[in-house]
């Protein structure tokens, strides 16, 4: 019995094989194709185009495209450090412009939250209005439920920010006690194992949960191309308006879009910290802040600055 399982198991192994490397060398073909055909798949004026996007969006072409993308760029981070340390400081730095931004929904909400309360208890208003001349006018608890929406900003949009910054909680269980370069180590590896598989599985149900509110016919993860071109024939945008309150909050799918974004970049930023970490490893504990931009309090606060 063991003697007739053995090959299927080589042969399946092989397959699985074969299917990889093809992937592989077929991404250069899809990404030089969709480069030189941007019509095929930008042009949302045309159903089928949008339904390439929906597809290719959460498909395995596309992550070949991205898996290859990130091998050529650290091989070419291999023979030019340079380079990589270039790569390591645009890809923190669109962390902290993304995050330094986005923080600012953070003010915004206590701000609404207190102007809510204010109109509430002191004009007893049903409504508010914001604007000049046509005024965006809603209930007050459309702007009460809308809260939700600048809290998930901060949270999906600052979560590499936070990284850089030093501000995520660490279980230093063994990290703390271990040498330097062995610390490296453990970050290519949590990259690699945890922060990447993490982003890409969130990506792939947050994709199409993302584009099944947004038009009809409903797309499905286990649908062929072909079939979503046949469906594209009955093609309509439909954005999920409904609240879950009478006159509440009617965009999440803002919502939807905010939990791809920060697939990712939770994904793109898991790229920065293994080539950080694999340079100084590299390097040694001389690298350990170089290029680092973190916010700081001032002189004096040194203390509580990236305390997790």
């Amino acid at each position: 019995m063991e003697e007739t399982a053995s090959p299927g198991v080589l042969g399946a192994l092989a397959d699985g094989i074969i299917w990889f490397i093809s992937n592989i060398f077929m991404a250069f073909y899809n990404l030089g194709y969709a480069i030189t055909h941007p019509q095929l798949w930008l042009d949302w004026s045309n159903p089928e185009a949008v339904m390439r996007v929906v597809y290719y969006g959460g498909s395995v072409e596309f992550f070949f495209v991205a898996f290859v993308t990130i091998l050529v760029v650290f091989g070419i981070g291999l023979w030019r450090n340079s380079f990589m340390w270039g790569c390591v400081r645009v890809l923190e730095g669109f962390a902290n412009a993304t995050g330094r931004l986005f923080a600012w929904a953070g003010l915004i909400m206590v701000l609404q939250q207190v102007f809510i309360v204010f109109v509430q208890r002191i004009f007893a208003s049903p409504d508010m209005v914001f604007g000049f001349g046509l005024g965006l006018q809603r209930d007050i608890s459309w702007y009460a439920e809308e809260l939700k929406l600048y809290n998930a900003m901060v949270v999906s949009l600052c979560v590499t920010y936070t990284f850089v910054q030093g501000g995520h909680v660490r279980v230093d269980l063994i990290y703390a006690g271990v040498k330097y370069r062995t610390k490296k180590i453990i970050d290519m590896v949590g990259a690699v194992i945890f922060m990447m598989p993490m982003a890409v599985i969130t990506w792939m149900y947050g994709w199409y949960f993302l584009w099944r509110h947004l038009i009809t016919p409903k797309p499905s993860a286990s649908e062929s191309l072909d079939r979503l071109m046949m469906k594209s024939r009955a093609f309509r945008w439909n954005v999920e308006t409904i609240s879950f309150s009478p006159n509440g909050f009617d965009g999440y799918f803002l919502f939807k879009i905010l939990l791809v974004a920060f697939a990712g970049m939770v994904f793109v930023h898991a790229v920065a910290v293994f080539m950080r970490a694999f340079l100084q490893w590299k390097e040694g504990p001389e690298s350990e802040t170089k290029y680092l931009d973190r916010d700081t309090l001032g002189e004096g606060e040194e203390a509580y600055e990236g305390t997790h």
